[in-house]
């Protein structure tokens, strides 16, 4: 398990007022159809902050797989992505404390109050690399957003490990801040 996760269930009796298992237990008594529905009852319900939300409700669901096992298989048949997704990982973990990495089925969400950014393995030669940037202009390297919707604000396609250059790390630290 990610080390800011485990951090988070750590700290989530003090901060929410339950136990992950507690949380589990309550989340099984109701009947959510999709993951956003659960995030904003807990929100709204339960004043749970949307860091916390999201994690109490990717823990909960049925498909029992760990964060390790639903990036292994985002990676699987991709693993020459790997070093670049943990290249991202490595320089988002030194923006600050606050950072949480919340592996999903198919991406990989980077949060601090709000999501700023996002890891998909896009195809078995890419990365697409969505962040939040608002009123940030798009140029041929920072593109709009693309199949990100409105996840996101701009996407960043990664095809190698140097592209996790100084202008990426300035836009991920640019977006890190704006999700105060």
């Amino acid at each position: 398990m990610d080390k800011a996760q485990q951090t988070m269930i750590d700290n989530m009796p003090e901060k929410t007022g339950k136990s992950l298992q507690e949380w589990k237990k309550l989340l099984q008594s109701k009947l959510f159809s999709k993951h956003s529905e659960a995030v904003n009852y807990l929100k709204k319900e339960h004043g749970v902050t949307h860091g916390f939300a999201n994690t109490i409700v990717l823990l909960s669901k049925e498909n029992k797989d760990s964060p390790t096992d639903l990036v292994t298989n985002q990676y699987t048949g991709k693993e020459q992505l790997l070093p670049m997704y943990n290249a991202i990982l490595d320089f988002v973990k030194t923006l600050g404390n606050d950072v949480v990495i919340t592996p999903k089925k198919t991406s990989v969400s980077i949060i601090r109050k709000k999501q700023f950014a996002l890891i998909k393995p896009a195809t078995k030669t890419r990365i697409d690399l969505g962040l939040k940037i608002k009123d940030k202009p798009t140029t041929d390297r920072l593109e709009n957003s693309g199949p990100f919707g409105t996840m996101c604000t701009h996407r960043v396609q990664l095809t190698e490990t140097t592209q996790i250059d100084a202008e990426l790390k300035n836009w991920l630290k640019e977006a890190y801040e704006k999700a105060e």
